[in-house]
């Protein structure tokens, strides 16, 4: 109880304090109350991932009934991810938002509700009680909302704010419903009532997944339920959008988790489904990626991708519970809460890169970059480093939990009937394909942003951070590569989170112990003493060469040398032949002024790629509804006389209704006798 109470009193604290203070001071206050609450959260979590859970009762209140507050492993998992997160991203934010200093109220406002945000995700992690829980999500909404929505005087990022707003009311619609079903049975807003409602009702119990799986996968971003997400993230300032893809939308990952812990289903169904889904969104959010010329949204489709290789590691987990394979079931569900920590970590490192390359270049067209490297050589670095770490690349974070998915996928083929071994496959050929396409595309990113020369003229000349603006993203950096080095104490800290899954088909609450840990740790230590080798070679040859003065001369142009910046590859011209393959299943719009005359002038070819899901689902919809609400318009004519006379039928309507309610319960009356 002192712990909740200390919590409360940080978060009142801290928000009325921030108001008061200059604009230099919000920020840091703000960063103060989110390491004071993430201390007293991870003084929790600790234990639990070692076993030793914290349960603790409020009393609540005639509504909610009594709300349990429960740290178990795998709430403990996601405190840790989101504290961590959140705590880079103030930092960063801190110094980010400088420029902004003349926006005082604006500034309280945003840093308010990033403490509020912060407590709203932590309490959905803790809180088993309906009620309670969906209080704590439209804290955790309303704040995302508002820190989305910062530069509020774009047209563009208040339509993208009120999108992710709508959508996330779509998901707690879908979530109270679910709730309701089980409180009108059950008469307990508790979580464990949803546990009794699945066992009491087996057959409607799958229905009742899939009414949180879909409310939950919202805000994950599962496809098609994803469209909100590449609006918000290039609409927020960076931090926001590093946030919102490292934990905001994991939420929606340890939704999924809670309910398969609580509704016991037929877990083969619930893994065919998932695992299915989990593919088609990861192949569909990384061909995406491709094509797109805003850097911010093309980070945010390859959190769509990551979100889907996240689900093939749920998916493959229930497909363990069903067929009774407890090392499937293990790695399925390691794999995809250690993933979860790792997306979590390069792509909010992505995206911290990306918003000091906007305060430099004031654009995120890609197309429009170049050269970079020579101005931000840090920036370049830890930009490669994640890109490398998203890709699955040894030796980072990223390789190490696909490893695991891949080897959980081989070995469980032997040991399944014909539709599970056809899924497996699947999923082993869609992880390879999501890995492949995902090199093309930072291979792009990175090319055509940092390599090169300008292919335009910029407003000022970049500039390289100082080093406590970049301190957050090294210390991302740095976990990024003690994970895929050392990943041993990290996949031991998963034992117990994957242990609760597992004990659902073995009834040991205990650990299974799989090889593959062994092995992924092996890689780790080769793939260290490789970079010391490495390093050393580096040294020996800089040494001896040192001594051999350098030559200097013109480099060969191929017979040409390009008179022209502007003549270099740029990012379409890289992925065009893809784009040509691609075609058939996305959505292109092209812009082009033919070239004409014997003296042409400017010629330009643009191409922009669309979502073929938020086309049919949400913009046709749309237009159709407003087509048929237009055919009304002229009763809004603005003349005051068909105003007075509305009100006049009004009234009249209201006069005459108990008469034309009488007159109805007669003519029913005879229809009856007869």
């Amino acid at each position: 109880m002192e712990y909740v109470i200390c919590f409360v009193l940080v978060l009142v604290l801290f928000s009325m304090l921030i108001p008061i203070v200059k604009a230099g001071m919000k920020g840091i206050l703000a960063v103060t109350g989110i390491v004071i609450m993430a201390l007293i959260s991870s003084a929790g979590a600790i234990p639990a991932l070692w076993g030793h859970e914290t349960r603790l009762v409020l009393p609540g209140s005639m509504v909610t009934g009594e709300i349990p507050l429960v740290i178990d492993p795998l709430s403990a998992w996601f405190i840790l991810v989101i504290n961590f997160t959140f705590i880079t991203s103030a930092l960063y934010g801190c110094r980010y938002l400088i420029p902004y200093h003349q926006r005082t109220s604006q500034l309280s406002l945003h840093w308010i509700s990033y403490l509020l945000t912060h407590a709203g995700i932590l309490s959905v992690c803790v809180i088993q009680n309906s009620v309670a829980f969906l209080i704590a999500w439209e804290i955790m909404a309303l704040g995302t909302f508002i820190l989305v929505i910062f530069e509020g005087n774009k047209a563009s990022t208040i339509k993208a704010g009120i999108n992710y707003l709508i959508q996330s009311h779509v998901a707690v619609l879908l979530l109270t419903v679910a709730f309701i079903l089980v409180a009108s049975s059950t008469g307990s807003f508790s979580f464990d009532a949803i546990a009794a409602y699945a066992t009491q009702h087996p057959g409607p119990s799958l229905f009742l997944m899939l009414l949180f799986f879909t409310g939950f996968g919202f805000k994950a971003g599962f496809v098609p339920f994803h469209t909100w997400l590449p609006h918000a993230h290039p609409a927020a300032p960076t931090h926001v959008s590093g946030m919102m893809s490292g934990v905001l939308i994991k939420i929606g990952i340890y939704g999924i988790l809670r309910m398969i812990l609580l509704i016991q289903v037929n877990y083969l169904a619930v893994g065919y489904f998932i695992l299915t889904l989990s593919v088609i969104t990861g192949v569909y959010g990384v061909m995406l990626a491709i094509v797109q010329h805003n850097l911010k949204k093309l980070l945010a489709y390859h959190s769509i991708e990551n979100i889907g290789i996240i689900g093939i590691g749920i998916g493959m987990g229930c497909l363990g519970l069903g067929y009774h394979l407890p090392f499937l079931s293990t790695l399925g569900f390691a794999g995809a809460l250690l993933h979860t920590l790792n997306h979590s970590l390069f792509k909010s490192l992505l995206f911290y890169s990306a918003g000091y390359i906007y305060q430099s270049a004031h654009t995120m067209n890609i197309e429009r970059f170049g050269g970079l490297m020579r101005r931000m050589p840090e920036t370049a670095f830890l930009f490669l480093l994640a890109a490398m770490a998203i890709c699955g690349l040894p030796p980072f974070n990223g390789f190490v939990s696909e490893f695991i998915l891949y080897t959980g996928l081989f070995k469980a083929i032997p040991s399944t009937s014909f539709p599970g071994i056809l899924m497996l496959i699947m999923a082993i050929f869609s992880l390879s394909l999501i890995g492949g396409l995902a090199i093309l595309c930072f291979t792009k990113a990175f090319g055509t942003i940092f390599l090169g020369s300008p292919r335009y003229p910029m407003k000022e000349i970049p500039a390289e951070r100082d080093w406590l603006t970049l301190l957050p993203m090294y210390a991302t950096g740095l976990l990024i590569v003690v994970i895929g080095l050392f990943p041993q104490p990290f996949l031991h800290m998963l034992l117990l989170p994957a242990g609760q899954f597992t004990s659902l088909m073995t009834g040991d609450t205990g650990p299974i112990m799989d090889g593959t840990f062994d092995v992924i740790s092996q890689v780790g230590y080769l793939s260290a003493g490789f970079i010391l080798l490495s390093l050393v070679v580096f040294l020996v040859r800089k040494k001896v060469i040192g001594r051999v003065p350098a030559g200097i001369g013109p480099t060969w142009g191929c017979g040409y040398v390009a008179p022209s910046a502007r003549m270099q590859y740029t990012a379409s011209s890289f992925v065009r032949n893809y784009r040509k393959l691609a075609e058939p299943l996305l959505s292109f719009r092209k812009q082009k002024t033919d070239v004409t005359g014997i003296f042409p002038g400017e010629a330009d070819h643009h191409t922009h790629a669309r979502d073929k899901t938020e086309l049919y689902l949400i913009q046709w919809p749309w237009q159709k509804v407003r087509y048929f609400l237009g055919l009304f318009s002229f009763l809004q004519n603005g003349r005051l006389q068909f105003y007075i006379l509305y009100g006049m039928i009004f009234i009249l309507l209201v006069l005459t209704a108990p008469f034309i309610k009488q007159v109805f319960t007669f003519i029913v009356s005879l229809f009856m006798v007869s």
